[in-house]
């Protein structure tokens, strides 16, 4: 790399850092308050955050802090915990040990698999979530712990309005909806409608409820209070707040991959993301992810490496120490119109455009995970969208599952097969099972089994090379016993020596004869039709 373009990647990197600062100073000091931990700690997790996962990161830049589907999951343990900080603090310190763990395991891969469907349920839910809790804010009231206490508060707090913070509110929301996108490039929105409906209310001496403080000091080092009788209640927050922010910090990576044509290590940014949030906890500070609005507005201005990382904190330092009369000042309502917008930026409206275009399924579990995740609990949500999502697709697999069978005659068997059909209705039948053969679609299998009753010699032929699952082998089990009831002779075909392999160790092999087993259909039929002539032969009834 010359001269010149050292420079133009340092410029990039400093100008990405700056943009990225700005976008982020509003976004930290409101999901700050808006998590009960103060403006404070959302500006110092932005710094800390940011600074330890900008050296230890990837070499693109991400810029850390805290987000909006982190600050709910907070906001949510908060209030499950009766606003006990000191405990929502051990469980931000367990959810990043619990990231740093998932760095040495493949669960970066697991990610990938998650639907679609899921992905955008969550994080409708998480936007709609933070647009109605900041609806009291909005106008003047504190804000509320969940969306059933903000919607009744907001019903009766419309009796007691306080116009100055309510108007201050639409300005911003003005501000932030009706500047273009190409003027935000140049000066964010967000940051615009701060700085302007901050001067106003300071200038007119407007009675509204602002940040009022805001510490300027480093903070200190300090392990949060801990009681070993709490961690079966603190575990299952920690693992959830774990899940979002390293969901989100590998989502973030993967935008910022396609758009530098580069591949993040997802592991690494795993461990710096935990190891920035243990250092979060352990002062104060709010945790986060790597967020990809912030990242975005970095690469956009020219940002190329992790230099941009560094940066983005050293101009949010000087902001703070320099500007932290000003930011006391900022009004709750005007944080809140900024929320609004983030909430209304997470909305998946690229979805919503094509959502009557969205196969059925799709949108089962959108809906779901939607409803769940605004109305009861997000965790639960996710869970419940992925094990619908799998059972969707499980049936889909199934249905594409199906018997097909084959009456054989030749010349040799004709005949017989005539005298033997008018006394015992004797059949040969071959009975091909397509697609994959799991749990769902033995099960289907074995309710269409009942259509071949009454043949005499069924042959089974499983082509597939796919093994079967423990639900498989004792469906496929069933499917022996039932027809072995009926008196039907079973003939299996198995091209995959790996397939065979697991029918023997699983004993299904035993209950038909190794005899019975064929690698070839026609030596199969072959068999089928010799045993047919022999017992026709011998007795009447086989």
């Amino acid at each position: 790399m010359n001269t010149k373009s050292r420079l133009q990647s340092l410029s990039g990197d400093v100008f990405g850092g700056i943009n990225s600062a700005i976008v982020a100073l509003p976004q930290a000091l409101a999901f700050g308050v808006a998590t009960g931990f103060g403006a404070a700690a959302g500006i110092w997790g932005a710094i800390i955050l940011c600074f330890t996962a900008g050296i230890l990161g990837p070499k693109v830049p991400m810029i850390s802090g805290p987000t909006g589907p982190m600050t709910i999951v907070v906001a949510s343990v908060a209030a499950a915990l009766n606003h006990d900080m000191q405990a929502v603090a051990m469980i931000i310190l367990l959810a990043a040990i619990f990231q740093i763990i998932l760095s040495v395991t493949n669960f970066s891969d697991i990610v990938k698999y998650v639907p679609y469907p899921v992905i955008s349920g969550f994080m409708n839910g998480v936007g709609v979530i933070i647009i109605l809790i900041q609806l009291n804010p909005l106008i003047g009231h504190g804000a509320m712990a969940n969306v059933f206490d903000s919607l009744s508060g907001f019903y009766a707090n419309l009796q007691n309005i306080n116009m100055p913070a309510m108007w201050l509110g639409i300005l911003t929301l003005a501000i932030v909806f009706a500047i273009p996108k190409k003027f935000s490039k140049f000066i964010p929105s967000q940051i615009l409608a701060l700085v302007v409906c901050t001067f106003i209310s300071i200038k007119m001496g407007l009675e509204v409820p602002r940040i009022s403080e805001i510490s300027v000091e480093f903070p200190t080092f300090s392990l949060p209070a801990f009681d070993i009788k709490n961690l079966t209640t603190y575990l299952p927050y920690a693992l959830t707040l774990a899940i979002v922010l390293s969901a989100e910090s590998m989502l973030t990576g993967l935008v910022a991959d396609s758009l530098t044509k580069t591949r993040t290590d997802a592991k690494r940014i795993l461990f710096s993301q935990g190891l920035g949030n243990v250092i979060c906890s352990t002062t104060g500070s709010l945790c986060g992810a790597a967020a990809t609005m912030r990242t975005v507005a970095a690469l956009n201005t020219g940002a190329s490496t992790k230099l941009a990382a560094v940066i983005n904190p050293i101009i949010l330092c000087i902001l703070l120490f320099k500007f932290s009369w000003f930011v006391s000042e900022i009004p709750l309502a005007v944080l809140a119109g900024i929320l609004i917008k983030i909430g209304y930026d997470i909305i998946d409206v690229k979805l919503l455009k094509v959502v009557k275009f969205a196969p059925k399924d799709d949108l089962y579990v959108l809906a779901v995970v939607f409803l769940l995740t605004v109305f009861y609990n997000l965790i639960f949500a996710v869970g419940a969208g992925i094990t619908l999502a799998a059972l969707l697709y499980a049936k889909r697999v199934a249905d594409k599952a199906h018997l097909v069978h084959k009456t054989v005659y030749d010349k040799d068997i004709r005949k017989l097969e005539k005298i033997l059909e008018a006394d015992y209705k004797h059949k040969i039948r071959v009975v091909h099972i397509s697609g994959q053969f799991f749990f769902g679609s033995a099960t289907q299998i074995i309710s269409k089994f009942d259509d071949v009753l009454g043949t005499k010699y069924l042959i089974l032929n499983y082509e597939a090379d796919d093994l079967l699952d423990i639900s498989a082998i004792f469906a496929l089990e069933d499917i022996i016993i039932r027809l072995k009831s009926q008196h039907i002779k079973i003939l299996l075909v198995i091209k995959s020596e790996q397939v065979l392999n697991q029918l023997q160790s699983h004993s299904v092999i035993q209950q038909i004869g190794i005899n019975r087993v064929f690698y070839d259909e026609m030596d199969a039929i072959k068999h089928a039709k010799e045993s047919l002539k022999k017992s026709g032969r011998y007795k009447k009834h086989d």
